[in-house]
C-alpha cells in the first residue's frame, strides 16, 4: 500500500467554508480512518476547528489572502501539498466510501482531473478562440470539485503557467466567475500545454447537480449515494450522457449545501464525530431534527407557493454567502 496518500481541501475568508470542510473531513474519515490516507486542511481560521477534526487533521495555517482571493487559491495547491499523491477535494464536498480506488485511477499523472476534451462551445469564453489562440487542439473540460496531484515539477510547472495565465485571464477572453478568474479554465489550459490527460467522468468517483438535476438518494452512513439525471424529467440534461452516477464524492456546490440531504447527513456526522452518540441514534436524530421538519416545509411551500406568488409576487433572491467581495 501507497503510504504517500494525501487529502487536502482549503477553506479561507469565511465560517461558511470551514463548516463545509469539518463535513467534508469527518465524512472521508469515516471511510477512510484505516486507509493510512493523510488529511490536510489549509486555512486561515483554525481558531474555529472542533476538537474531533483537529485530532487527525494536518492544519496549514495560512495569512487571509496569502494565496489570493477567489478561486485563486487552487491555483496554488502544489506549494502547500505534502510529499507524494494527493487529493483536493473542495470543501463543499461529501466522501461517501473508500478512497483508494479513486487513488489508484489517478496514479501516474502528475496533475488530472475528471472531464473530457472539448473543442467548441461556450465554457467561461469561446473553447476553439482560445484553442486558436494557443495552438491547442482541445481543452480539457471538468468540474474542479477535486484535483489530483503527484508533487515533483512536473506538476510545478502546471501551476506556475496556471498562475502566470491568471494575470492574462481577460486577455485570454475568459469570462469571470462570480467576478473572479475561474481556476477551471486557467488549469484546463495550463494543462493542456503541459500535455496532462484528464481522467474519464464515468460517474464513479464524483457527482455534481450541474449534471445530474434529477434527485438524489443518500444515506452517508451506509455509504450508498445515487445521483439522478432522468429522460422525461423537466430538468433532464440531454447533453450528458448518464442517468444515474453512484460516485464515491458528491459535490454539493451552491446551494444544495443548504437543503436536504446535505444538511440531514452533515449533521449525522456531527452526532456521531462530535456529540459520540451511536449511527442508529444519530440517524434517528437526524431524521426527527432536520429531515422531517425540512420536508414538511417543503410539502407547505409546494401547497401554497402557487397562491403567494398570486398575492405577493415573487421574493428577491438573497444573496449567496459565497459570492466574492
Amino acid at each position: 500500500m501507497d503510504r504517500s496518500l494525501n487529502i487536502i481541501t482549503l477553506a479561507t475568508g469565511k465560517k461558511l467554508y470551514v463548516y463545509m470542510a469539518v463535513n467534508l473531513l469527518r465524512s472521508a474519515r469515516l471511510w477512510n480512518k484505516d486507509n493510512n490516507i493523510n488529511f490536510y486542511l489549509a486555512t486561515d481560521l483554525p481558531q474555529q476547528l472542533p476538537v474531533d477534526v483537529l485530532a487527525y487533521t494536518h492544519i496549514i495555517n495560512l495569512q487571509p489572502g496569502e494565496l489570493g482571493r477567489g478561486f485563486s487559491p487552487k491555483l496554488h495547491l502544489n506549494k502547500i501539498v505534502p510529499e507524494g499523491k494527493t487529493l483536493f477535494i473542495d470543501s463543499d464536498c461529501l466522501v461517501y466510501g473508500d478512497l483508494l480506488t479513486v487513488f489508484e485511477q489517478f496514479k501516474g499523472h502528475p496533475v488530472a482531473v475528471l472531464g473530457k476534451h472539448v473543442t467548441d462551445g461556450e465554457w467561461f469564453g469561446d473553447i476553439a478562440a482560445v484553442c486558436r489562440q494557443f495552438s491547442i487542439p482541445h481543452l480539457p473540460k471538468f468540474n474542479g470539485g477535486i484535483y489530483y496531484l503527484e508533487k515533483g515539477p512536473q506538476a510545478a510547472q502546471v501551476y506556475a503557467t496556471a498562475r502566470s495565465l491568471e494575470e492574462k485571464y481577460d486577455e485570454i477572453g475568459f469570462v469571470r466567475l462570480r467576478g473572479r478568474p475561474n481556476d477551471e479554465v486557467l488549469m484546463a489550459l495550463a494543462m493542456q500545454l503541459h500535455k496532462q490527460q484528464p481522467i474519464e467522468d464515468d460517474g464513479s468517483i464524483m457527482a455534481e447537480f450541474v449534471n445530474f438535476k434529477s434527485g438524489i438518494k443518500s444515506d452517508i452512513f451506509k455509504g450508498t449515494v445515487e445521483l439522478y439525471n432522468n429522460p422525461g424529467h423537466p430538468d433532464y440534461q440531454k447533453n450528458w450522457p448518464l442517468t444515474i452516477a453512484k460516485p464515491v464524492i458528491v459535490h454539493f456546490l451552491g446551494h444544495y449545501n443548504q437543503i436536504l440531504p446535505y444538511t440531514a447527513e452533515v449533521k449525522k456526522l456531527k452526532y456521531v464525530c462530535e456529540d459520540r452518540y451511536g449511527r442508529p441514534q444519530a440517524a434517528v436524530l437526524s431524521y426527527l431534527k432536520v429531515t422531517l421538519p425540512a420536508s414538511v416545509s417543503n410539502l407547505i411551500k409546494d401547497i401554497f407557493r402557487p397562491v403567494y406568488r398570486m398575492v405577493i409576487g415573487t421574493r428577491a433572491v438573497k444573496p449567496s454567502e459565497r459570492i466574492i467581495e
